[in-house]
């Protein structure tokens, strides 16, 4: 270390807005080869000879000015250097924009330190052994190139490598891997652009949205690159496992794939950042500061070049905005590829069970044919999608139609089984003794079946069928090739051998009845998510859906439903035509807020609005150019916030109690 270099900036491990910021202090001469920027260290703070974890982040010539005695490190905790700088930079970048600590950042970013794991890597590392997954010589065995399928030869690719900005359409389809796994031709797309990518010599990000997902991409990787080019990191792992992985990509060049938190993973020479239907409410972070993995892949990418793609069955408006900005260039197969889709009304079957499974007579018999194979298509499996898992998750009063409520913390009532008593969906506590508040009366009626009530109707609408329940308490990955009545909720269904037969996709009119601005893009994507797991020709039913919403999903035109509805956004001032944050806390704190932030900065702000007795909300809505300086003024008002001091409860001396404000920018459920 030079001799000048001799003042360590460490960023402290605290979510204490009011310690944002960099800490100086003395190396001392014990420590000084291994303080190198981006280890963990503890550090001494001033008060009651408390210590701090953080990290060091630079070493800096000392500041002429400063007169006084800085605090020496007390120890480097690892030798590791876990912060990598273009990590640091992201981190301060996300947290500045989101008003929030870049300290929350890093906890998504660095994993917990695992020390037997940390300990292996370093021996290996020491003793010769490769640590970098490196794109194979000439001449040496691999595993065979995939090259990108159903678009201009080498365009894609050359996109990727010149590092250009995509918003990428898919070809909605299922594909057979070499190894007789089918997995969505997506996958394949991204597996072949990273694998190019990490060839070439750079790092690849591949961020899915579920466990799911992840399953495709990685069995499209395992069949064109190699082992230990891949890292994986998802919420799965064991803390030992997502720390191994994390080193693996600190030590080169890799393939990494995971969910929202990937992208902040560790990049030699990033490449590549992809995000796969980034308009996946997954992606949205409910830690704070709340930043959309969409958001950070973009500001990574800006910060560190290389190519982003963002890629979906249905694009999202957000992805839409930036493509008709030009910030993204739209890029899509050389045809279009649009699935078999029948729009129905309730009009039910004659069969009684049919009727009691709400299956209307088209989708009765494209599901019939489907099993018996009478249309001449080949027999197979059929997949009906439903809304709500369980047996009965809603239920009501049979003589008034009052939703049944818990006794004891007014929770919806269902049930869990046929036969089983009714019981809160919140508390568990069993209603035994339940009578409707309205009218008295004790007896109850089904408001919304659920997807085993689904399954149990439609096991006796089709006698002697196999039925296969596919939900979150039955989670099933794929199915065969024999005819089976697949039940599933939306994001659950499996994926059949060669494709289903027939796609019913049930209580559309329910999806809809969600109070989201986002309702209809994510009804878009559960019904396209659906339809491209059936079989080449296989219809898609759409049962009680209408309007130009169907008319788009029938026809294809996903793209243009996400141009209207951006246009809508646009007329309303609605995200993502604008920008929005929400501000929580007492009515005193929040108006304090809104007197510090320039109304020259703001569209307009709307609320308060009461959230509960104690709080409020109000909204701010402003433009994109404003973002940075509506951050900074939150920010500055969050710290003081943070500082001032509150009276202590009685009896309880030195009792601090929690800052009274809560702050989140572009939160996607606010509207």
């Amino acid at each position: 270390m030079p001799a000048a270099a001799t003042v360590a900036r460490v960023a402290l491990d605290s979510p204490l807005p009011q310690l944002d910021h960099l800490f100086d202090y003395s190396v001392p001469d014990e420590l000084a080869e291994q303080a190198v920027p981006g280890v963990r260290v503890r550090v001494p703070l001033r008060s009651a000879g408390r210590v701090a974890d953080g990290y060091l982040v630079e070493l800096a010539e000392p500041d002429e000015a400063f007169s006084g005695t800085l605090s020496p490190l007390e120890a480097v905790v690892s030798p590791v250097p876990v912060l990598t700088e273009p990590v640091w930079r992201l981190a301060r970048r996300l947290a500045d924009r989101s008003a929030g600590t870049a300290s929350d950042i890093l906890r998504l970013a660095v994993p917990p330190r695992m020390v037997r794991v940390e300990k292996a890597w370093l021996a290996a590392r020491e003793a010769g052994a490769a640590t970098s997954a490196s794109a194979p010589a000439p001449g040496e065995a691999q595993p065979p190139a995939f090259p990108v399928r159903g678009y201009v030869a080498g365009a894609l690719e050359a996109a990727v490598a010149a590092g250009e900005r995509i918003a990428l359409r898919p070809i909605p389809r299922l594909s057979r891997l070499p190894d007789g796994t089918w997995v969505g031709e997506w996958a394949v797309t991204l597996a072949a652009l990273a694998t190019a990518t990490w060839r070439a010599g750079s790092t690849a990000i591949v961020a899915v949205p579920d466990h799911r997902d992840l399953e495709q991409l990685a069995a499209a990787l395992a069949a064109i690159a190699p082992a230990a080019a891949v890292v994986r990191a998802d919420a799965s792992q064991s803390n030992p496992e997502r720390y191994k992985g994390f080193l693996a990509a600190l030590s080169g060049p890799r393939i990494v794939i995971g969910n929202r938190s990937v992208v902040y993973a560790p990049a030699a020479r990033l490449g590549l950042v992809a995000v796969w239907e980034d308009s996946d409410p997954l992606f949205a972070e409910p830690l704070s500061p709340y930043v959309h993995a969409r958001d950070a892949a973009l500001v990574r990418q800006e910060l560190e070049g290389g190519a982003l793609v963002l890629s979906g069955l249905v694009r999202s408006v957000e992805a839409q905005r930036l493509v008709d900005l030009g910030w993204l260039r739209d890029l899509g197969p050389e045809r279009a590829h649009a699935a078999k889709v029948v729009l129905t009304a309730n009009q039910f079957a004659d069969e009684p069970a049919a009727r009691a499974a709400r299956i209307p007579s088209s989708a009765w018999r494209a599901a019939r044919d489907a099993l018996s194979g009478e249309s001449g298509r080949p027999r197979g499996p059929v997949l009906v999608q439903v809304a709500r898992p369980g047996y009965l998750p809603v239920l009501s009063c049979a003589n008034c139609g009052q939703a049944a409520r818990c006794a004891r913390c007014t929770g919806p009532l269902g049930q869990r089984r046929a036969g089983a008593t009714p019981s809160c969906g919140v508390c568990g506590a069993l209603a035994t003794d339940w009578h409707c508040t309205r009218c008295e009366q004790t007896k109850l009626r089904m408001v919304t079946p659920g997807s085993g009530r689904t399954a149990e109707e439609l096991g006796r609408a089709f006698p002697g069928t196999r039925v296969i329940l596919a939900d979150g308490d039955h989670p099933v990955q794929r199915v065969g090739s024999a005819p089976a009545l697949v039940v599933a909720t939306r994001g659950a269904e499996p994926i059949a051998e060669g494709g289903y037969q027939a796609v019913l996709l049930l209580d559309g009119e329910r999806m809809l009845a969600r109070e989201t601005l986002h309702v209809a893009e994510d009804c878009l994507r559960w019904w396209t998510s659906a339809a491209v797991l059936a079989a080449a020709g296989a219809p898609t039913v759409l049962v009680g859906v209408s309007g130009d919403l169907a008319r788009d999903f029938a026809t294809g035109r996903l793209v243009d439903f996400a141009r209207e509805e951006l246009a809508d956004r646009r007329q309303l001032r609605f995200p993502p035509a604008v920008r929005l944050a929400s501000v929580t806390g007492a009515a005193e704190a929040v108006d304090g807020l809104l007197k510090a932030v320039d109304p020259e900065l703001l569209i307009d702000v709307l609320g308060p609005a009461a959230v509960d007795e104690k709080t409020v909300r109000v909204i701010l809505r402003f433009e994109y150019a404003k973002g940075a300086d509506v951050a900074a003024a939150v920010r500055a008002t969050v710290v003081r916030n943070a500082t001032q001091r509150r009276r202590a409860p009685g009896g309880r001396p030195g009792y601090r109690p929690a800052p009274t404000l809560r702050v989140r920018f572009d939160d996607p459920e606010i509207l």
